[in-house]
Formats: C-alpha cells, sequence, structure tokens
C-alpha cells in the first residue's frame, strides 16, 4: 500500500452531519491535498457546530509498512490536538482510529460522496455512536 490510496480524499467537500445524543447539526467543508513531495495529505476542516465555528488542520501520512496505517496529526482552533491512525480495509472502507474515537468512512464508487460513523470511547473498551457525517464533492 502507498500513499496513492488517500487519492480517493482529494478534493473539496460539503459537509453535513449530525450528533446522536443532542442532535446538533453540522455544516461547512473539508478539503483534503496533497503537501509538496507526496508524503503528506493535509486536511482542512471548516464548520459549524450548532452555534460553534470548528476550524481544524491534519496532516495524514506517510504511510508506515510496519502497522499498515498512516498517522494522522490533528489541531483545531480551540487549541485540541490529537493522533490517529487510518487504515483501508480490502473493500476500500476506511477507519481512523484513535484513543477515544474512531470513524468509519465510506466512498461511493464513483468518488462524488462518502459517510461517516463516528463514535467515542471513556473506557477504550465500549464505544458509543456520536455523530453521523455526509460528504459532497464540490466542483
Amino acid at each position: 500500500m502507498t500513499n496513492k490510496l488517500l487519492d480517493a480524499l482529494v478534493g473539496h467537500w460539503d459537509s453535513r452531519g449530525t450528533t446522536v445524543d443532542d442532535a446538533v447539526e453540522i455544516s461547512g467543508t473539508d478539503a483534503y491535498e496533497w503537501l509538496a513531495g507526496g508524503h503528506f495529505l493535509v486536511h482542512r476542516v471548516d464548520v459549524r457546530m450548532g452555534g460553534e465555528k470548528v476550524e481544524a488542520i491534519e496532516m495524514i501520512g506517510p504511510y508506515d509498512p510496519d502497522s499498515r496505517s498512516w498517522p494522522m496529526r490533528a489541531f483545531d482552533s480551540s487549541g485540541n490536538y490529537g493522533t490517529m491512525r487510518a487504515t483501508v480495509d480490502d473493500d476500500g472502507v476506511w477507519t481512523f482510529a484513535g484513543e477515544t474515537e474512531r470513524a468509519t468512512l465510506r466512498i461511493a464508487r464513483d468518488g462524488g460522496a462518502m459517510s461517516a460513523v463516528w463514535e467515542r470511547t471513556e473506557d477504550g473498551t465500549t464505544w458509543s455512536h456520536w455523530m453521523d457525517m455526509a460528504f459532497t464533492k464540490s466542483a
């Protein structure tokens, strides 16, 4: 596997979603683009969660053959930061997993849409459905 698999994410996306427990609506944009050199995919998030504006930047990569994953490092406008790992299975289903959050991302066959189910854990064992997101590729 190589960084080329991340090409499926590249582009500008209109983002919409809802949190499960309190039905907070989420809308905005996500953008994925390669940093010069092709080793890191840069992911920028600009959304509103209810009345709150959330901006984040994430660096994905490079591919680590030992763990068969891509490291992910994220930083947001509230001063939070975290790490996750991205994996993809043989069916093209992506998993972004950290210690307390994880997402399962499915990309449409035509590449024009994605959907993600996010979960959270407090004990590292029991996962709770947190939010559902849908992404449509912008022109």
